[in-house]
């Protein structure tokens, strides 16, 4: 399935659509304020080992992150978040980072996985942050973008369909993406640390 939504009003019926293939197990390539990225359901197991398949990882060392709607479920999947963290993630969110913080012990149940930390994201865009809201729970995600090069289906929605169209359930249109991915900033620790450097500039 391939359908088109627009990023400042997306249609609520087409967001359904989306949430159904969701929660029937589905996987689908969605637009954030970066990079495409694949998403399914936390929740659904079968759907998580087949994202992981499709990255060519085993499921137990996928680095899946997780993309919220808004910090009001971050109690349920992290922990031990200092204070100082916690006001950076505020300031800087919704937009284009990752944030590393200890995992709470409901993230190894879901993911099958020993995982101390999670990768949160709140990106600034409206299609995806819907979704995760008719949902109701969040997404796990993981970028399309190949780390070892840029390449043009990362960007084009109609590209990215024709190389994964087999492999997913559902790509969503919703414009071209960028082709570099979300700073990434490790909060797991005593000092806050960018790891990678993407497009989000970190307002302390």
């Amino acid at each position: 399935m391939f359908i088109k939504l627009y990023s400042d009003t997306p249609n609520l019926r087409e967001i359904q659509k989306v949430v159904d293939v969701l929660r029937n197990g589905g996987i689908i390539i969605y637009p954030t304020d970066t990079v495409y990225a694949f998403g399914c359901d936390i929740t659904c197991a079968r759907a998580l080992e087949k994202m992981a398949w499709i990255k060519n990882v085993r499921p137990e060392k996928a680095t899946f992150s997780f993309v919220f709607y808004d910090l009001s479920q971050l109690s349920e999947y992290t922990r031990n978040i200092s204070n100082q963290a916690f006001k950076i993630i505020k300031k800087n969110l919704p937009g284009p980072f990752t944030f590393i913080l200890p995992a709470s012990n409901k993230v190894p149940r879901l993911l099958k996985a020993n995982r101390k930390t999670l990768g949160i994201r709140i990106p600034n865009n409206n299609i995806a942050r819907e979704i995760v809201k008719e949902l109701g729970n969040p997404l796990a995600t993981t970028s399309v973008l190949d780390d070892d090069e840029i390449l043009e289906y990362t960007t084009d929605p109609e590209l990215i369909y024709e190389k994964y169209c087999d492999l997913v359930d559902l790509v969503i249109d919703g414009g071209y993406g960028n082709n570099n991915a979300s700073t990434v900033v490790d909060c797991s620790g005593d000092e806050i640390e960018i790891l990678r450097q993407g497009i989000g500039i970190l307002d302390e």
